[in-house]
């Protein structure tokens, strides 16, 4: 009964238009007050211990990292070099996109910071190609999403906030899947650009490759301090995250120069903008996880589904159907704080391995953000193309039923998200 009362006054809450975040506190705070016996000096002392994780502290640091990049040409960069490797083939542009944000992806850890920086500079040269704008956009809204999956992910780092899962773990559970899905989506784009003949580019030389990723490899190489430090231990997730912070500064501000040292104060003011909004959302999500499991709800429904005989297969149906459903109405963030601590205790139950259930979230936000009503990535896409949504839902269907065979397959096969930590002991 309790559960249906605080599911409900949320629900009622965010129908209002109510911010999520301010939802979640304010049904919290009703219910503790109203119908428990709770003491406020709980609710503050959650408050301030509930993010007083160390892993919190790389949600700034990737989000610092990202916008120097997004701002210091590195994506320009990255989308040139994959354009001498692929744009040969056919939908050569698009190709070169779905391997930019795959490779922006790798240093980023956001999805709309991989849609702005790479669709920026892309969509308008494919229009210029010869492309139609929907193909574009479809091919950029989509792979756009790669930046939660492809580690660093601040997805990953909230759900390891959530569930005090193994951040290290998660990211190196996220390389094989990220690529599996890069691979699918280009199949689609060049499937699809190949069956309408869309155009290619001449392909490029061994010289021109080799100096495209001489430009480009100053921003590579965030990826081999991340996730070589990760996975050589010589620093944290959380410190890795602070390292890629300072590298991509440096990067941009004095090896690319393309971000002047006086614009430097607006792309901190940005990051801190969105870090404060980000950590509201958590600090809100984690008293409502108080509430979650002072009221016994996780466990009672865990046994509550045990007790159905669902079974695992079942669950995944049913946790997939309601975090694609979630999609609908909430952003990442706040469904992973908010579902995970529903949902991981009937997982771990079931002996689904936590970093297995994590990665299979991440997807299912990776999906959210690429249909419509919440869809991040369309908005973000639409305000590059300067098209509706519902011309962009019509353009990403393709790639979009990609991405839901893509989910199956993580859903039902787990060594996909598996086998890499485990082949490097990190699980």
């Amino acid at each position: 009964m309790n559960a249906l009362l605080i599911f409900c006054l949320l629900a009622v809450l965010m129908l209002t238009g109510m911010p999520v975040s301010i939802s979640l506190g304010l049904t919290v705070l009703s219910f503790l007050f109203f119908l428990t016996q709770v003491p406020v000096e709980a609710v503050a002392l959650k408050l301030f211990t509930g993010i007083e994780n160390f892993e919190i502290m790389a949600i700034p640091f990737f989000i610092l990292a990202g916008n120097f990049l997004t701002h210091g040409g590195v994506a320009r960069r990255m989308l040139r070099f994959a354009s001498t490797m692929v744009g040969h083939f056919y939908g050569g542009l698009g190709l070169s996109g779905v391997v930019a944000c795959a490779l922006f992806a790798a240093v980023s850890g956001s999805s709309p910071a991989t849609v702005v920086a790479i669709g920026s500079i892309l969509l308008p040269a494919m229009v210029k190609g010869g492309f139609p704008p929907r193909f574009g956009a479809g091919v950029i809204t989509t792979s756009g999403a790669l930046g939660i999956l492809i580690p660093p992910s601040i997805v990953m780092v909230m759900y390891s906030v959530s569930t005090n899962t193994s951040v290290g773990a998660l990211f190196i559970a996220g390389v094989v899947p990220g690529l599996v899905l890069a691979t699918m989506l280009g199949l689609t784009t060049w499937y699809l650009a190949r069956k309408n003949d869309y155009p290619r580019q001449p392909k490029a030389t061994w010289s021109e490759r080799l100096t495209a990723f001489r430009e480009s490899i100053w921003g590579l190489l965030l990826i081999v301090i991340v996730m070589g430090g990760i996975y050589s231990g010589m620093f944290t997730p959380t410190e890795a995250a602070a390292v890629s912070a300072v590298w991509a500064f440096i990067a941009a501000v004095f090896i690319y120069k393309d971000l002047r040292l006086k614009d430097v104060p607006r792309v901190l003011l940005a990051s801190a903008n969105m870090s404060a909004m980000l950590l509201y959302i958590i600090t809100n999500a984690v008293l409502f996880s108080f509430l979650m499991t002072h009221e016994n709800i996780p466990q009672m429904m865990a046994d509550a589904m045990i007790g159905t005989g669902v079974g695992t297969i079942g669950f995944l149906v049913i946790a997939n159907v309601l975090l694609l459903v979630a999609g609908n109405f909430m952003e990442p963030s706040s469904i992973v704080l908010i579902l995970a601590p529903i949902l991981f205790p009937i997982a771990i139950k079931l002996g689904i391995d936590p970093v297995h259930f994590g990665i299979l979230m991440v997807v299912n936000m990776e999906i959210g953000m690429c249909h419509p009503p919440v869809g991040l990535n369309l908005y973000v896409a639409s305000g590059i193309t300067k098209m509706g949504i519902t011309e962009l839902t019509v353009a990403v269907w393709p790639w979009l039923v990609t991405m839901l065979v893509f989910l199956a397959l993580v859903t039902y096969w787990p060594p996909l998200s598996i086998w890499l930590p485990r082949l490097l002991g990190v699980m």
